[in-house]
């Protein structure tokens, strides 16, 4: 036994004799908590074995990667997991793949397929083999590699849990605002003659096949979908499922992105009296935080809607703004963009998002007075993989564009360059009095627009030409500085006025 003194707790016990090695690790960069090796000879044929490790207080999610030799040999060794009531406790057996799942996890909400979540005991558990077949003259060598969740870990924690979808940096495509059959979504039944609670399953794939790279399941106060993302998630491995919450109050609506740990959203009561309370349990959550559709009334047409704080609001601990929801864009009385701008002025960097809010998955079309379809609008990320914490980070940074009719075709970006610099959307450049600064925008697929600049949210008319003639087009010009603090971005708008895109701020001498 190996015992290293950063780690917050010891590995008790014996072992059976069959178990050969143990050693326990600190969960830096990934290691697992606990190693566990042991073999199996012919004479294991055929029988159970129980392989003990003992978890801390304080842990509330159990993942194993277990491998083993002899495949070759037709060696086969079934999983399972028991918890300190045993085989026959009230929740005992946590589950059992047979052998087809090499890595699980268990957590006290959300638990891989075939095993159950719930509430996790400190003290003795068992991993449970079963084995099938392993012929008289082989042997098998197996490892079992353990990490153990805290309250308070991201989402994307463990790293083994949540490999990159793509390990490439580019412009990603998402929806970050869903609703389903976890809270109000509801869509068609199966015979068209009502409608019923909408299995996650149709919002998921209807994304899919929009093409999206990502989504974020949102749905009000709860995070119960978790459990059936763990299930959906490795068949969609060509969209990233970012577990997510509506924070749903008396004043106001809120996303809350990257946790599935409880946050008390109680706003008024005696736990929570305002506000600054959950945006402080959301920071020590390390989750990305975003106003919802701030601008919406708060009565009986939408209760609770609009962004009617009781309290004044700390708002350097939120970290975004959802600036479009749905199609109020086009909207002069609902869109979120002068409410976000205004921040903006006040010295906040908040990124401004899109989310449909969608209630129905199977909508094709917009509904007149009701919800969208799933990408529409699109938030568009530039990160350095298609995974949750670099998707997260990027949105975190400002590096977004929101495509308000979600055209899968559309691309744009604006980079700020000044004395060898460049900034993207969400990075600030220093651009001394007199300086000039050259401003780049790349459009794609918006042939026929035009790019309208906004410098401190006013629009700005620059020298040149900002209209798009082609399907690819590069645009610049020059912004002289005054050297004093700035915001500056850029809209794309059709012929018509409608807008098309809306661009994250580059800051200015910040």
């Amino acid at each position: 036994m190996i015992e290293h003194a950063r780690c917050p707790y010891r590995f008790l016990g014996l072992v059976a004799m069959w178990l050969a090695v143990l050693s326990v690790a600190c969960a830096t960069d990934g290691a697992p908590d606990v190693v566990l090796h042991g073999s199996l000879q012919g004479s294991d044929n055929h029988s159970y074995r129980e392989v003990p490790f003992d978890v801390p207080a304080g842990v509330n999610r159990i993942t194993v990667q277990f491998e083993y030799s002899g495949r070759e040999e037709r060696t086969t060794i079934d999983l399972g997991l028991e918890d300190p009531s045993g085989f026959h406790g009230q929740q005992g057996l946590r589950g059992w793949t047979g052998g087809s799942k090499q890595l699980f996890t268990v957590g006290a909400i959300d638990a891989t397929p075939s095993f159950a979540p719930g509430p996790i005991q400190p003290g003795r558990w068992n991993l449970l083999l079963g084995v099938p077949n392993i012929r008289a003259s082989s042997n098998s060598a197996f490892t079992a590699k353990i990490w153990f969740g805290h309250p308070g870990d991201p989402a994307w924690l463990p790293a083994v849990l949540n490999p990159p979808q793509r390990k490439e940096p580019g412009w990603y495509r998402g929806d970050l605002h869903m609703h389903g059959a976890h809270s109000d979504g509801s869509c068609p039944t199966q015979s068209g003659e009502g409608k019923a609670p909408c299995p996650l399953v149709f919002t998921v794939e209807d994304a899919s096949r929009r093409g999206l790279d990502f989504i974020a399941l949102s749905d009000h106060n709860t995070v119960s979908q978790a459990n059936d993302i763990r299930e959906l998630q490795p068949y969609y491995d060509h969209l990233l499922l970012i577990p997510a919450r509506e924070i749903t109050t008396f004043q106001g609506h809120a996303n809350l992105f990257g946790t599935i740990e409880p946050l008390d959203f109680r706003i008024g009561s005696k736990a929570v009296p305002d506000w600054n309370a959950v945006l402080k349990q959301a920071a020590d959550l390390h989750a990305l935080f975003s106003i919802n559709h701030p601008i919406r009334p708060n009565d009986e047409t939408c209760m609770g809607c609009g962004w009617t704080p009781a309290q004044p609001v700390d708002m350097h601990l939120v970290q975004a703004i959802e600036a479009v929801n749905g199609m109020d864009a086009l909207s002069p009385i609902y869109s979120g963009i002068p409410f976000w701008e205004a921040q903006l002025n006040k010295g906040l960097h908040l990124t401004g998002i899109g989310g449909s809010d969608n209630h129905d998955a199977k909508l094709a079309l917009p509904a007149p007075g009701g919800s969208t379809p799933i990408g529409l609008p699109t938030t568009v990320v530039h990160a350095e993989e298609l995974s949750m914490r670099a998707i997260l980070e990027a949105i975190r940074a400002g590096h977004v564009f929101i495509d308000v009719q979600g055209r899968p075709g559309r691309a744009f970006d604006f980079v700020a360059s000044q004395g060898g610099r460049e900034a993207e959307m969400g990075d600030t450049l220093a651009a001394p009095r007199g300086a000039a600064v050259q401003v780049t925008m790349h459009a794609k697929g918006l042939d026929g627009a035009h790019a309208q600049i906004i410098v401190d949210g006013k629009e700005y008319v620059p020298t040149g030409d900002l209209s798009i003639h082609s399907a690819e087009q590069a645009l610049s010009f020059e912004w002289p500085s005054d050297g004093g603090r700035h915001w500056m971005r850029a809209n794309v708008r059709a012929a018509d006025g409608a807008l098309l895109i809306v661009g994250n701020p580059v800051y200015l001498n910040e």
